[in-house]
C-alpha cells in the first residue's frame, strides 16, 4: 500500500493545511492510540514538541485523539526529539509523539512517532496507521468511564539533561572549556547550554529566545554563520549548533571552519575503535556521505555501510547489522549504545570527550580527512518519470563513464519535493562538476 500521508520523518507539511491540520491530528492521534492499544493495562503516550507556533494546535489535537482511543496522556512541553524516545523507554510508554519538523521554517510542522521501545515506527507501522484513518473507527472508541486522561508533567527536562551528562566519559569534565551553543531557538533552547554548565563549561548560548516564529531563522545546524561569528567574538574553544528538535549538530572548530557530519562519524568512529568500543568494525552512513570518509574509514580497517537517504533507514541498518554508530552527512550522528535515534547534545559531548582526551584543539580532533569534491544539484520536476527517458538514461551512463571508477553517481528523487537530486563525487572537481551539469540539461529538457 502506497504511503500517503508519512514521509521519511513521520508526517511533515505546512501548518494549517493539509496534512498538518487539527482534524488529522486528530484522526492520527485515535487511529494510532487503537493501532498500539494491547491488552487491558491503562496505556500511555508521551507527547513533546518543538517552540513552533502551530504547536499549540497540533498538540491538543492529538490529546484529543488519544485520549478518545483511551490512552493517558503525558504532555511534556518543548523537548528534544531524542529526549522523547528516550522518556517513551524511561516512563514505559506505549508511544512517544514529536511535534517537530526539524530543521524547516516556523511555517511547517509534523508528527514523528515513536514506539515502546523508542524507536521510528516502521513503514509498516506507518502504513498500518494510515489504513485505519481511511475506516470509520467510530465502533472502537473508547467508552464513557474508559476515555484517557492527559496532564502535563514536570521535572522531565532533568530527567533528560541527567541522562545526556552520564554519556560522558566519568574521567572529563568541560572545566575551562568555553563553548557557545546554538540551539536554534527550537526544543533544546533550555536543556543544551544547562547540560554543558553543569558539566563545567563557560556556556555563551544563542538561539535561546523562540518567539512562535524564529525556529530555525538565521540560526542552527543550517544557517552556521551566526555561530562563527559568536565564536570569533568570544574566542571559544568549540560552537555547537542544533537543529529545531535537536536530533542533529554540526560544529564550528576554534577557527570558525565548520565541521559536518562526516568528519563527526570519522571522530567517533576512530576513537570508539581505538578504545573497543564499536561493536561491529564498521559504520553506517547513506549514500551522501563523502567519499573521502570511506576512505579515511578504510584506512583503519573499518567499513563503511551505505543506506538510502534519511536517518531511520540508517537505524535499520545498523539495529540489523549489530552497528553501534551510524549518521549522516548533515548532523544526525546516531549512536546505539545512548539513544534510539540522533541525539545532538550527546555526539556533542562524544566529540568533547575526545577533545579532552587528546588534549588538542578542536579544529585538530575533527580533521580527520579532505573531503573528496562532492556536487550537489536539485532539477525541479512537474511530474512523471524523467529517469526513465532515454535521453536522461544516456547522459547518467556517460557520467559513470567518466568518473571510472574513481568517483559516486548518486541520483534520487526527493522525498518530500517534487525534485531529482544530482550528486556526484570524485578526485577531478572539473570533471565532477561536468557530469553532475550534462545531468541536469537533460533532466531539464525532459522537466520543460
Amino acid at each position: 500500500m502506497a504511503r500517503k500521508l508519512f514521509g521519511t520523518d513521520g508526517i511533515r507539511g505546512k501548518a494549517n493545511t493539509f496534512p498538518i491540520t487539527p482534524q488529522m491530528a486528530l484522526q492520527v492521534g485515535i487511529a494510532t492510540g487503537i493501532a498500539f492499544r494491547n491488552g487491558k493495562h491503562r496505556h500511555r503516550v508521551v507527547i513533546g514538541k518543538d517552540t513552533r507556533l502551530s504547536g499549540y494546535m497540533i498538540e491538543p489535537a492529538l490529546t484529543a485523539g488519544f485520549t478518545a482511543a483511551g490512552m493517558d496522556v503525558f504532555l511534556l512541553g518543548p523537548m528534544p526529539t531524542p529526549a522523547v524516545a528516550m522518556l517513551t523507554r524511561s516512563m514505559r510508554a506505549d508511544l512517544g509523539v514529536m511535534i517537530s519538523a526539524s530543521h524547516n521554517p516556523f511555517e511547517d510542522n509534523g508528527i514523528k512517532l515513536f514506539g515502546p521501545d523508542g524507536y521510528k515506527l516502521s513503514d509498516e507501522a506507518e502504513a498500518r496507521i494510515e489504513a485505519l484513518i481511511e475506516e470509520d473507527l467510530s465502533d472502537r472508541l473508547a467508552g464513557p468511564s474508559d476515555l484517557g486522561r492527559a496532564r502535563r508533567i514536570d521535572g522531565m527536562r532533568d530527567r533528560y539533561i541527567e541522562f545526556a551528562k552520564r554519556t560522558m566519559p566519568k574521567a572529563y569534565d568541560l572545566t575551562g572549556l568555553r563553548i557557545v551553543i546554538d540551539c536554534a531557538n527550537g526544543a533544546a533552547y533550555r536543556v543544551a547550554p544547562e547540560a554543558l554548565w553543569e558539566l563545567g563549561a563557560e556556556v555563551i548560548a544563542i538561539g535561546t529566545d523562540p518567539d512562535g516564529y524564529n525556529i530555525n531563522r538565521d540560526v542552527g545546524s543550517t544557517a552556521p554563520a551566526a555561530l562563527r561569528a559568536k565564536v570569533h567574538e568570544v574566542r571559544a574553544d568549540i560552537g555547537i549548533a542544533l537543529d529545531g528538535d535537536a536530533d542533529r549538530v554540526i560544529i564550528v572548530d576554534e577557527r570558525g571552519e565548520v565541521v559536518d557530519g562526516d568528519q563527526l562519524m570519522a571522530v567517533v568512529a576512530a576513537s570508539w575503535a581505538e578504545a573497543g568500543r564499536l561493536s561491529k568494525p564498521g559504520i553506517v552512513a547513506t549514500i551522501m556521505s563523502n567519499l573521502g570518509l570511506e576512505r579515511y574509514l578504510g584506512g583503519l580497517g573499518l567499513s563503511l555501510d551505505r543506506t538510502k537517504v534519511g536517518d531511520r533507514y540508517v537505524v535499520e541498518r545498523m539495529r540489523s547489522g549489530g552497528f553501534n554508530v551510524g549518521g549522516e552527512q548533515s548532523g544526525h550522528l546516531i549512536l546505539s549504545d545512548f539513544s534510539t535515534t540522533g541525539d545532538g547534545l550527546v555526539s556533542a559531548l562524544q566529540i568533547l570527550a575526545v577533545v579532552r582526551q587528546t588534549g588538542k584543539p578542536v579544529s585538530e580532533v575533527c580533521r580527520r580527512f579532505d573531503p573528496v569534491p562532492q556536487i550537489l544539484k536539485n532539477v525541479r520536476f512537474g511530474g512523471g518519470k524523467p529517469l526513465d527517458t532515454a535521453s536522461v538514461k544516456a547522459a547518467i551512463a556517460e557520467g559513470e563513464a567518466r568518473l571510472n571508477g574513481s568517483g559516486r553517481l548518486v541520483i534520487r528523487p526527493s522525498g518530500t519535493e517534487p525534485l531529482i537530486r544530482v550528486m556526484a563525487e570524485g578526485d577531478d572537481e572539473r570533471v565532477v562538476e561536468a557530469v553532475v551539469d550534462d545531468i541536469c540539461v537533460a533532466l531539464k529538457q525532459v522537466a520543460a
